[in-house]
């Protein structure tokens, strides 16, 4: 069956009665699970596993596809509302998003953020749909090397992530790579920093230190300032209606973050998260008004919203046509289709394309839904902020609380989250930036286990890097990165004597 054929195919069984219901019913329980911080796509799909027992394979798929990109879309909304992450890949949208909710205009915000995602959502679809075959091969050429020399070229953007001191964000992002270290050596099984500690043996979870630095950070700032009146817009809506000059500035990094949201969807453990630091970082850099980042900036929430859609999409590349999870929750997913008998893998297009292409264009259908859901539940979505603050702060730490151990079910977990809120809130009294250690805890460990794995490859020559031509090119791009801000900065300052 020829690619044509099979997106015929594909959009027969999403267009039919039974692939239409089963759409709504994944994008509407993803959205209302990803709203919620802490729990996730991942939550939610192992979930819905159980449910589809006894369902068709194409129709729980498609379900639980729904699932996956349903939660990223909506885990924007307590990350712009509360500064609480719904689900990892959203953390980057609370830098704007948030200061954004505080001086009065959530609806702007939200707005944004569903027409970034729609965006994002529905230009990766067409990508994935148009070239899931083709971008395998892609998938398959990145090597630890070019694993490493991407999450390299990720980590030069630290600085731009904050506002202050160059130093402190060093600083900061050393923490965060102190912290991915903990826990047992992936390579020699042998155990770090967990002070003879069984609950650190697998680490410690990204969304405890994501709630911990930034929900509960914020409690503890909205406790100590409880009588403090400047933040009184903070309980305003402000209209949902975008300028022409809103819709000038998405138009750029919408279009550009698209096309990169959806590449890094493709490789194998980047993913949502990664592509919305990226996009973040990358939109500020090339902004002519950067420092409008993180004080409520248009492209700020446009930007990792239409990325962390984008990439979620991406995601199913390597998924569909190798068989291989890029990330927790695409494993979560790979789980889902042994369960129901389905093999994802080279043949999985021609042996069962209903499933192929029908999962696929399940998501043009998705994505309008989640528009059309989403727009008019933003006035009472943001009925969040008229709540008063005691009983808001409550219920923040009772998500933060619920979400965290949904994850391990151990209380340890509630330990560290309280402590990571604590540190945050130092953090934040003290002018640490908390996006540096976040972007050098989630680029740590990739990084740390591509360039070992490299090196054991090469017998230690470091030569593995110039000789792949995909690392090469991303570490001078790298350089070239880490070394024009320092050459302007120089040149500034000759200016001023």
């Amino acid at each position: 069956m020829g690619s044509l054929d099979g997106i015929l195919t594909g959009f027969q069984t999403a267009f039919s009665l039974e692939g239409i219901m089963f759409v709504m019913i994944g994008v509407v329980v993803g959205t209302f699970i990803g709203m919620l911080p802490g729990l996730g796509p991942i939550t939610a799909i192992a979930v819905m596993i159980p449910i589809t027992f006894g369902m068709g394979s194409t129709a729980a798929l498609i379900m639980m596809a729904g699932v996956y990109y349903g939660a990223v879309f909506g885990g924007s909304t307590s990350s712009i509302l509360l500064n609480a992450p719904g689900v990892a890949g959203t953390v980057a949208t609370s830098f704007d998003g948030y200061p954004m909710a505080q001086r009065g205009e959530a609806g702007k915000a939200l707005a944004i953020a569903a027409i970034a995602s729609f965006v994002g959502g529905t230009v990766s679809v067409v990508l994935l749909m148009l070239l899931a075959p083709a971008l395998s091969s892609v998938a398959v050429a990145f090597g630890p090397p070019a694993y490493f020399a991407l999450m390299l070229m990720g980590l030069t953007a630290i600085t731009s992530l904050s506002e202050g001191s160059t130093i402190k964000a060093l600083i900061s992002a050393v923490i965060g790579f102190m912290i991915v270290t903990i826990g047992i050596d992936p390579q020699t099984g042998t155990q770090r920093f967990t002070f003879g500690n069984v609950n650190l043996l697998d680490g410690i979870d990204f969304l405890i230190i994501a709630l911990g630095l930034f929900a509960l950070a914020e409690v503890c700032t909205l406790i100590i300032n409880r009588k403090d009146q400047t933040i009184k817009n903070a309980h305003q809506l402000g209209s949902l209606r975008l300028t022409k000059e809103d819709f000038s500035e998405m138009k750029g990094p919408m279009t550009r973050q698209s096309f990169l949201g959806f590449i890094l969807g493709v490789l194998p453990g980047a993913g949502a998260t990664i592509a919305s630091f990226i996009a973040y970082i990358s939109e500020k850099k090339i902004s002519k008004k950067p420092e409008e980042f993180g004080k409520g900036s248009v492209k700020g929430v446009a930007a990792p919203e239409t990325a962390n859609n984008a990439a979620t999409s991406g995601a199913f590349v390597p998924l569909l046509s190798l068989g291989i999870p890029g990330s927790g929750t695409t494993a979560v997913m790979l789980g889902a289709f042994i369960v129901l008998g389905v093999q994802p893998g080279p043949l999985l297009m021609t042996d069962s394309p209903e499933i192929f292409w029908g999962v696929i264009a399940s998501m043009y259908i998705g994505n309008i839904f989640l528009l059309i859901l989403n727009l008019p539940l933003i006035p009472y979505l943001a009925k969040i902020l008229k709540i008063p603050r005691p009983l808001l702060i409550s219920l923040v730490m009772m998500f933060s609380v619920i979400g965290v151990y949904a994850i391990s079910f151990n209380t340890f977990d509630l330990y560290m989250l309280l402590l990571f809120g604590i540190m945050g809130f130092l953090m934040r009294l003290f002018s640490f930036p908390a996006p540096p250690l976040i972007l050098a805890f989630i680029l740590g460990g990739m990084m740390e286990n591509s360039l070992r794995q490299s090196l054991v490859s090469s017998n230690g020559s470091l030569m593995v890097f110039v000789n792949d031509p995909i690392a090469f090119t991303l570490l001078v791009i790298a350089a070239l990165t880490f070394v024009f801000p320092l050459i302007s900065q120089i040149r500034k300052r000759k200016g001023s004597y």
